[in-house]
């Protein structure tokens, strides 16, 4: 089957005030070439504010398929005034980062200085500066502020970080490479759909491998997820995900999350929360931990039964609880994660037809295996017997209403929620995205410009599937959390969310990567991805 964007395409006129060059540019794709030829009219109107309003913008535009658009817009150009330049430190008063100051003017770096973060989340109900950036160096070469970091490395300090001062969040010209997928559901005859890595929970896979083994038209870098050993399962969605009718991952309870529909009824986006329970026949109930994952280790945390060292939603942390009960189904892999503990298998009926010892046993293709460490193994030996029966009922919540799960939803990880009912609202606290013992965390991650992928829901149920390059300074400086939402409410959407971003932000077209990797590695391998399918 050919991909519906090899077919004939009707060219959309090119939107902008006039070609933009960029340095370190990657090779023109297939995708980009027919975009090239298409004719150029120049205009004000809609341009995305990014920077200030007098810079360039070129936008092109392709159909993919009936309903589902393509468009890349090259805005702005690189700064004179922007530089490289390293961050010794990020500090929460003023009085560390002199003190900060003293040492390294007494180790001979006399060239550092303070600056003031002011601008907090939006929902941080502190008040007051952020924090202090205590900061060294002014360099045009990469290279020369890595050199800087090495002496101050062999001075003994740590937690250095070589910066591009055009994604400081503060005023520059970019330049920014914005990439659009819109899909308008009614005249679009395909689905919008997620699919897990290499069709399975464990284990990772670019999303171009992912879009060219579900030959799909286009997508885009789904949920968040977990990407090494330390923090559990890699590839494990460190969020909620459902699909085809079924709950894959529980979600970080509270967290925002996309939810699609396959039938008439219009996209959402929702803070989400589950609730898991395990019902024995001899009466016990017990709450279900997780699904699919490692026991004992809860990416984003977010979960229930007395997690440390929170049960609340905190970003790139991993939580701990060493007693949880977690039910494997085949969608996970073959097998269940090895270790202590005990393991029961139930049949497609409920009743237990197996009991190990210990966890690591193969996960039947129907039915599904509970996997308890600490007190859950107890509640297992003593409530799961052979012959016995366990019923495991979930429940969703979302905006505090019950969410049914059938065929036709599915339900993606992400945070913060960026736009609610065509207002700002970016509930980035509330979400686990600011740390108190670190108010660095929140400004690397949300004040400054990072690459973003972003979705959408416009006024009449269009989808916005959006991605912002970022970390490759001349090439696209990214986005911080204000400002992807001021694209998404420019680009038409009334409802946004902020999904996973950073090295994992990645859009294909066909069989064309249409952005480009900040990882130095290449592409990163992910957990999933949003595809348009036929």
């Amino acid at each position: 089957m050919k991909k519906l964007w090899k077919k004939p395409i009707l060219p959309i006129a090119s939107i902008g005030l006039a070609s933009v060059m960029f340095v370190n540019a990657i090779p023109e794709t297939p995708v980009q070439a027919k975009l090239n030829v298409q004719s150029q009219v120049q205009t004000k109107n809609h341009l995305l504010p990014l920077g200030t309003p007098n810079l360039q913008e070129k936008r092109t535009s392709m159909n993919l398929a009936p309903g589902v658009k393509y468009t890349k817009i090259n805005r702005g150009e690189t700064s004179s005034k922007d530089f490289y330049t390293l961050d010794v430190a990020f500090v929460e008063t003023q009085k560390q980062a002199k003190k900060l100051l003293e040492n390294l003017k007494k180790d001979g770096f006399k060239n550092a200085h303070i600056i003031k973060e002011s601008d907090r989340a939006v929902d941080d109900r502190k008040k007051g500066a952020l924090g202090y950036i205590v900061r060294i160096g002014q360099y045009q070469l990469e290279a020369d502020a890595a050199e800087m970091r090495n002496k101050l490395s062999e001075k003994g300090y740590t937690g250095l970080r070589t910066v591009y001062t055009g994604e400081d969040g503060e005023k520059t010209t970019g330049p920014w490479v914005v990439n659009v997928l819109e899909v308008d559901q009614d005249r679009f005859h395909g689905h919008v759909v997620p699919e897990l890595a290499n069709g399975a929970v464990a284990g990772k896979e670019t999303l171009t491998q992912i879009s060219d083994r579900k030959d799909a038209i286009a997508g885009v870098n789904a949920g968040y997820f977990v990407m090494g050993e330390k923090d559990g399962t890699p590839g494990d969605l460190a969020g909620i995900l459902a699909s085809k009718g079924q709950l894959v991952s529980e979600a970080i309870n509270g967290r925002s999350a996309l939810i699609l529909s396959t039938v008439e009824e219009k996209a959402n986006i929702a803070s989400v929360s589950t609730s898991i329970q395990a019902t024995s026949s001899d009466g016990a109930v017990r709450e279900v931990d997780g699904l699919n994952r490692k026991p004992g280790l809860i990416r984003n945390c977010g979960g229930v039964g007395g997690d440390t060292t929170t049960e609340r939603a905190k970003h790139d942390f991993t939580c701990k609880d060493e007693s949880e009960l977690i039910q494997y189904t085949s969608v996970f892999g073959e097998k269940t994660e090895s270790g202590d503990g005990m393991e029961v298998v139930v049949n497609h009926a409920g009743v237990v037809a197996e009991i190990r010892n210990k966890r690591g046993g193969d996960i039947p293709s129907s039915g599904s295996v509970l996997a308890g460490t600490g007190e859950a193994a107890k509640w297992l030996r003593d409530h799961a017997r052979q012959g016995m029966k366990i019923q495991v009922k979930s429940k969703i919540i979302g905006d505090g209403k019950q969410l049914k799960l059938d065929q036709t939803i599915s339900m993606i990880n992400g945070g913060p929620r960026l736009l609610e009912n065509g207002e700002i609202s970016i509930n980035a606290v509330e979400e686990g995205f600011h740390w108190e013992e670190d108010p660095g965390f929140y400004y690397r991650f949300g004040e400054r410009r990072n690459p973003r992928t972003l979705a959408g829901i416009k006024e009449n149920g269009n989808l916005l599937f959006v991605t912002i390059d970022g970390r490759a300074p001349g090439w696209s400086v990214g986005a911080n959390f204000e400002e992807s939402a001021k694209v998404m409410k420019s680009l038409g959407a009334v409802d946004a969310i902020n999904l996973d971003g950073g090295g994992s932000t990645t859009m294909t077209v066909g069989d064309d990567r249409v952005t480009r990797p900040s990882d130095a590695a290449g592409e990163r391998p992910i957990a999933d991805g949003i595809l348009l399918v036929e």
